[in-house]
């Protein structure tokens, strides 16, 4: 496993975004499975559910529930095929990384728990590279040495 994703990068690739074609560009061009960890699985679900619930409550907000259930059928039938599958992730090895990335970055950068815990979770995997469009988590992931695509 060469790449670990983050949420960004995970909704470029199923919900049609600015950043969907330079997202489908690097994950057709990947030789091997997209790996992503349980957390990460489940904030995307989450989040695609969450922004059905904020559309039906004003249409002006988030997406319909039908585009929310098509990319949660994406993602599902990606992880079916092998095509995306979940790691095995020793979380407690993530959350000490985590701990220490928050304490060494987040002072001066102002990063979010969650992007933490996805660099986390790329250098406990030993992954080279991270995959994200977030420009702070960007940041971090550099800071650690990871190569930053696409």
């Amino acid at each position: 496993m060469t790449a670990f994703p983050d949420t960004s990068f995970l909704f470029a690739l199923y919900r049609a975004q600015d950043n969907s074609a330079a997202a489908r560009k690097h994950y057709d061009a990947m030789t091997e499975a997209l790996t992503i960890s349980g957390l990460l699985a489940f904030e995307f679900r989450q989040s695609m559910r969450f922004q059905a619930w904020l559309h039906a409550q004003d249409s002006r907000k988030g997406v319909p529930a039908a585009e929310a259930e098509h990319s949660l059928s994406d993602l599902d039938a990606n992880l079916a095929s092998g095509a995306l599958e979940i790691a095995t992730v020793d979380w407690a090895d993530v959350h000490r990384i985590a701990e220490r990335l928050s304490a060494t970055y987040t002072k001066a950068n102002g990063h979010r728990a969650i992007d933490v815990l996805h660099v986390a979770t790329a250098l406990h995997l030993g992954v080279e590279e991270l995959l994200t469009f977030d420009g702070n988590q960007r940041k971090l992931a550099t800071a650690e040495g990871l190569k930053v695509k696409p």
